[in-house]
């Protein structure tokens, strides 16, 4: 058994909401010399480059969870043309969604109605278009932005478990993205629909919106649709939420991507803003 297939069976018995709340508690934690020790131990460990933050002095921070979801100095990022890489991360797979499925890794499959929440009508919207699929790191920028520029129609909240996203989880965890706590984003866009998954995951301590903040963790399991009577208009590039620790994004469109596959191949490394594909 190799220790990629150990790492992920030892996390089916693990209290996944237990210990992410946990870590949330400390990361959330302002006692200055606590969260300075914290920040400054990560940016040793992951090579944190902080000279592209809004704020490069780690002890400004008034959490490590202010210092993780940091902001960059403005034009860090710059936007490409068509269909951009909405976070900083490993471009894990992207291609067609082919009779409904999506690829997460070599051997496995997930639904895309078990990604939406169940939601079988708006899975087959995108029946014959394509996805992307974006992992977070602990070292990446986790703020997360708008691949396309749309309107927000629905967000959907769908409780699961909270198994690590890594490489090594994704290859042995079947229907990791669709078991797995995640709000669902659907918005309307120039190019048809598009939806954009924040998938929890080990030790994410919550998901944020721009338009309404917190969003996880919730108190009641069960899925939870919130509709959006006020149109709120999000431009391509724009920021749309962000992760406390580290995650990954899904995103769905129905019309069909040219993906630049003579430039980008899975386990890519991107930025934000970097140009995937055109419409």
């Amino acid at each position: 058994m190799t220790l990629a297939k150990l790492f992920s069976l030892i996390q089916y018995p693990l209290p996944h909401h237990l210990l992410s709340r946990l870590v949330g508690g400390l990361a959330d934690c302002r006692l200055p010399w606590l969260k300075n020790a914290l920040i400054k131990a990560f940016i040793r460990q992951f090579k944190v480059d902080m000279d592209e933050a809004a704020e490069p002095d780690p002890t400004a921070y008034a959490s490590f969870n202010d210092f993780f979801t940091r902001a960059l100095e403005e034009d860090a990022r710059p936007i490409g043309e068509g269909l951009i890489a909405p976070a900083d991360g490993t471009l894990s797979q992207f291609g067609a969604i082919e009779a409904g499925q999506l690829l997460q890794a070599k051997g496995h499959r997930f639904s895309m109605m078990e990604l939406l929440g169940g939601d079988g009508e708006a899975a087959r919207r995108y029946l014959g278009g394509s996805f992307a699929t974006v992992y977070l790191s602990p070292s990446n920028y986790h703020r997360v932005h708008m691949p396309l520029s749309g309107t927000l129609r629905e967000m959907v909240y769908v409780p699961g478990r909270l198994f690590s996203v890594n490489a090594a989880t994704t290859r042995h965890v079947p229907n990791l993205f669709a078991r797995n706590e995640r709000l669902v984003c659907h918005f309307d866009t120039e190019q048809g629909p598009m939806a954009v998954v924040l998938v929890g995951a080990m030790i994410v301590a919550a998901i944020e919106t721009v338009w309404a903040g917190q969003i996880t963790p919730l108190p009641r399991g069960d899925v939870q649709r919130i509709r959006f009577d006020k149109p709120i208009r999000l431009e391509k590039g724009e920021e749309m939420g962000r992760f406390k620790l580290g995650s990954t994004v899904v995103m769905a469109l129905a019309e069909s991507v040219s993906f630049h596959d003579d430039e980008r191949v899975p386990g890519d490394m991107v930025l934000m803003g970097q140009s995937l594909g055109s419409l």
